[in-house]
Formats: structure tokens, C-alpha cells, sequence
């Protein structure tokens, strides 16, 4: 009697046991046909990343967020006492290079100029000095006076004293046409290298003042007013309204849905349903990593994760990033 009760006790608790299992594979049958109905995807905004060249401390923003733009309006500026100081500095080598250039061109020349001409001048001199000695040893030799060796050193000094003459005339001709080129190609490099160091200090300093390079909206602001930001620190996100997706990861099995080049009818849960009208514009395999493993039966191939990228015909006014898209089956 005893046995036969056990029995029972047994086959009851086997009873339920399979009813909880069929109960509970019924519920994921269900649950995976509601699933199955309706493909969900993601409105992505394209968003530029704004950062400065220059480390230094927030000084002032000129946006907020949320704030529509234009581009090249002004949105933060950056305060660096290290590019200032750096550009007083390379402005007064600047000053220093034009100084000793100006000099090149006329102090130094005025002066070379001078030293030549008396030079040229004290040669003159010593020529005309040179040949009055030469005509009167000339006479005195005609009356056999002095020799003839005397003479020919009067004519060799003579001639000698023209060829310096000479020579100090063309030296002074030289400098009066700017003959020290050398001097002046030295200074004239020196001011262009000040030149370029103030350019590119200049333009650190530009990079101080940082504006947007497209039109759209303010997105996330990073650091506070008055922190400090390092080089290349995010500052702010920049949403390019004019370019947006809507993202969908799919089975394999729903690729024919959503394949390249098909428009597609969602609906917007955020903006009570709206109806939009997105083209596929282009699909990509996740990797394996992304599989769909298989659960019907053994053997049976894993289905791949595929990412469908959309674009909307007409955007929606008041969507947002982050929203779902529904698409029924």
C-alpha cells in the first residue's frame, strides 16, 4: 500500500515538472514571436569633437547647451598666459631684427659710404701729389739735373699712386650701389625668421579662440568655466543636424527587410509614433562575436548580426538622439 502511494507521489511531482516546462517553453515561444514582430533601431546625430591647440584655463563660454549655431561663431574662449608671454617675447626679437636690418640698409652703408669716399679722396691726393713730383723730375732730367734712375722711380710712383686711386674709386663706387650684400642678406634673414616666430606664435594664439566649423547644435560641454584644459582636451560636442542615421542591428534572417537601397516605413514611440521614411544606405557584418547561436536544433548555423545604417527622407521635427525606431514586420 505504501508503495503504490510512493508511486503516485512520483508520478505527480513527473506531472507537474513537465507541465512547468511546457509551461515555460510556451512563454518563450511567445515572448520570442512578440520580439520577432517588430525590429528596433537608434537615431544617431553626427557629432564633432571641439579642442584646443593650446593648454590653458576656460575663460569664458560664448554658448550653452542646446544652443543652435552657425559656422564660425565663437564658442569658448581660452586664457594662456604662456602663449601671451611667448608672443611679447617673439615681438620684440621682431623689433630687434627690423632694427639691425634698417641698419644694414642705411647706417651701415652711410658709414661704409663715407669711409670710401676718403679713402678715394686721400688717393686723389696722393696721385696729384704723384705727378707733380713725376713733372718736375722730368724737367730736372732734361737738364740733366738728376738721373735717369731717380726719374723712372718718380714715373713708377706716379703710376702706382693713379692704380691706388683708381682702385679706392671703384671701391667707393661699390658702396655707393650697396656693395655689402652680405650684410644685408644676414639682416634681412634674421628679420624673416622673427617674422615666421611671431606668425606661428600668433597663430597658437588664434587657436585661443575657438569657433565651430559647421553649423548645428551644442551637445555636451565638458569642463567648467575657469578649469584648466590640457592640449587637445575635449572641450564641447558639436551635433551636425543635417547628418543623421538611424542605426539597426538585425539577424541575418531580417536582412531582406532592410537591405541596401530599400525604403523603409518606422515609427517614432517618442513623437507619439510618427511615421518616418528612411533609405538603407549601407550593411555590415558585426563579426562572430555578434552571432545569433543557434536553438531549434543541433547543427543548425548561427545566424550573423548584421548593422544597418538609414537615412531619414525627411527628418522629424524635435528628434532627437538616442530615440528608438520601430519597424513592423
Amino acid at each position: 500500500m505504501m508503495h503504490k502511494k510512493k508511486n503516485k507521489m512520483t508520478l505527480l511531482i513527473f506531472t507537474l515538472l513537465l507541465i512547468i516546462i511546457a509551461g515555460v517553453s510556451v512563454v518563450g515561444i511567445v515572448r520570442n514571436t512578440k520580439e520577432e514582430s517588430f525590429i528596433q533601431g537608434e537615431i544617431e546625430f553626427t557629432e564633432l569633437r571641439i579642442s584646443g591647440k593650446v593648454a590653458g584655463r576656460i575663460d569664458s563660454f560664448w554658448v550653452e547647451e542646446g544652443d543652435y549655431i552657425r559656422a564660425g561663431d565663437t564658442l569658448v574662449v581660452i586664457q594662456s598666459p604662456e602663449i601671451e608671454a611667448k608672443l611679447h617675447q617673439a615681438e620684440a626679437a621682431e623689433k630687434a631684427a627690423f632694427a639691425l636690418n634698417q641698419k644694414a640698409e642705411n647706417g651701415l652703408r652711410e658709414e661704409s659710404l663715407n669711409a670710401a669716399f676718403e679713402m678715394w679722396q686721400k688717393a686723389v691726393a696722393g696721385a696729384e701729389i704723384a705727378r707733380k713730383s713725376y713733372n718736375r723730375m722730368l724737367r730736372l732730367h732734361e737738364k740733366k739735373v738728376i738721373s735717369t734712375q731717380k726719374l723712372d722711380e718718380a714715373e713708377a710712383n706716379y703710376k702706382a699712386m693713379i692704380a691706388t686711386e683708381k682702385a679706392a674709386k671703384y671701391q667707393y663706387d661699390l658702396a655707393r650701389k650697396g656693395s655689402y650684400k652680405e650684410d644685408k642678406q644676414s639682416a634681412m634673414a634674421q628679420l624673416e625668421r622673427a617674422h615666421s616666430v611671431v606668425n606661428e606664435v600668433r597663430s597658437y594664439l588664434d587657436e585661443t579662440l575657438l569657433t565651430s566649423p559647421i553649423a548645428g547644435k551644442v551637445g555636451t560641454i565638458f569642463p567648467l568655466k575657469g578649469e584648466l584644459v590640457g592640449q587637445g582636451a575635449p572641450i564641447m560636442n558639436i551635433i551636425d543636424t543635417t547628418k543623421i542615421f538611424v542605426i539597426f542591428s538585425i539577424r541575418e534572417s531580417d536582412y531582406p527587410i532592410l537591405s541596401v537601397g530599400k525604403v523603409i516605413k518606422g515609427y517614432i514611440p517618442a513623437l507619439n509614433n510618427q511615421e518616418i521614411y528612411m533609405k538603407v544606405t549601407s550593411a555590415k557584418d558585426l563579426g562572430n562575436f555578434a552571432a545569433w547561436k543557434a536553438t531549434k536544433q543541433t547543427g543548425e548555423l548561427d545566424s550573423k548580426t548584421f548593422e544597418i545604417k538609414a537615412v531619414p527622407q525627411k527628418v522629424p521635427e524635435g528628434l532627437i538622439s538616442g530615440m528608438s525606431v520601430i519597424i513592423k514586420k
